[in-house]
């Protein structure tokens, strides 16, 4: 099955189609931007141009944008390819195809000859939940962290995409960037002076508990920061938007000053965010307790996105709940990581709640 037909954006209704989209549209428009300045810069899709919203980009510069079909490996291979002529390719597809079915040719057409390709990955983590396990990416930042070369950048919006993809530009490495479906509110007014990759940035400061998110999970750290104030915990929130390299010295002299750290990753716990700050702060001697909060070494059940968050307590309302556990287990000095804090009871009631179905 191949996906719509091809329609230039700005024939479509715009301020419904920018509410629909609103951060792939935003990213696919910056690069669109970036590249009226940049003949470099080209582009590649696999049968997902609609899909991961690089319509306005082939609308504006046809004869920079390649279509492979449904073709994702033979895609990265001819972007390494295209890279080794001075071009500046950024390919896209879910992240569930181009994290782990195109992890071979990752590693070894783009990282080991170090290509300056990048790897538009969209619908990160349970995006697409409703479409089944195939289509989870839940498992992309363990498998990615891994090879050499390559950088990983998760930003918490379309804004924040641009930014990051306007400073790297130039960037000497292959990237994968990590970006959800485009239906999330904006993370910040404007994007913070700033922004870029490396060190993470400190959205909300607190000197109580810390939060450490990545991607679409800030946004609703934040907000769950907001609920945390009115039960007197003052939460600082850190933007983790570069996972690799990943800035251990950094997040663990941010931890050294709090209480406790939550990490919260729309990901499996195991080799994700929570594993990385996990080694930042054992290396560097803070000892203080650590909750990783996300999927614990499980495939997610399926469903509409909205309710796996629910679920998983991954909204506002579960990250405040599971950070004030935390917080409660801190105080019996307890300094052992707890196993588990988001309970089989709150899935439960996540399920009464909706009617008790996993699905729709």
């Amino acid at each position: 099955m191949t996906e719509p037909t091809l329609r230039d954006p700005r024939s479509m209704s715009g301020d419904g189609y920018r509410h629909l989209q609103g951060g792939l549209v935003t990213f696919g428009r910056g690069l669109a931007d970036l590249a009226d300045h940049d003949e470099r810069i080209v582009v590649g899709s696999a049968d997902l141009t609609v899909s991961t919203l690089l319509t306005e980009f082939t609308a504006r510069h046809p004869n920079r944008s390649f279509q492979f079909g449904i073709s994702e490996r033979n895609m990265v291979s001819a972007a390494a390819g295209l890279a080794s002529t001075g071009l500046r390719p950024y390919v896209s597809t879910f992240a569930a195809f181009a994290s782990l079915m195109c992890l071979e040719q990752i590693r070894t057409d783009l990282a080991y000859p170090n290509m300056p390709v990048r790897i538009v990955a969209t619908h990160a983590g349970l995006a697409l939940g409703f479409l089944s396990t195939s289509h989870h990416a839940t498992e992309d930042l363990a498998a990615l962290r891994g090879i050499a070369n390559l950088t990983v950048l998760s930003p918490s919006d379309g804004a924040t995409a641009v930014a990051l993809a306007e400073a790297t530009v130039d960037w000497p490495t292959p990237i994968y960037f990590r970006l959800g479906r485009g239906r999330d509110e904006g993370t910040y007014a404007a994007v913070p002076a700033g922004y870029g990759p490396g060190a993470p940035f400190v959205a909300r400061t607190g000197s109580d508990l810390l939060i450490v998110a990545t991607g679409i999970m800030v946004k609703r750290s934040l907000e769950a920061a907001d609920a945390l104030r009115g039960h007197g915990i003052a939460a600082e929130v850190v933007d983790v938007h570069t996972i690799k390299p990943f800035p251990a010295a950094a997040l663990a002299d941010i931890a050294a000053s709090h209480v406790a750290v939550l990490t919260v990753e729309e990901h499996n716990v195991e080799g994700g965010l929570g594993s990385l700050v996990a080694e930042a702060l054992f290396r560097a001697g803070v000892s203080i307790p650590l909750y990783t909060h996300g999927l614990h070494d499980e495939f997610a059940i399926i469903g509409p996105p909205n309710h796996q968050y629910r679920y998983y307590g991954l909204d506002p309302e579960g990250i405040d709940i599971v950070a004030r556990r935390l917080l409660e287990y801190r105080a019996g000095k307890q300094r052992r990581s707890p196993d588990m804090l988001w309970f089989e009871a709150d899935r439960n009631r996540v399920l009464q709640e909706s009617g008790g179905k996993h699905g729709i």
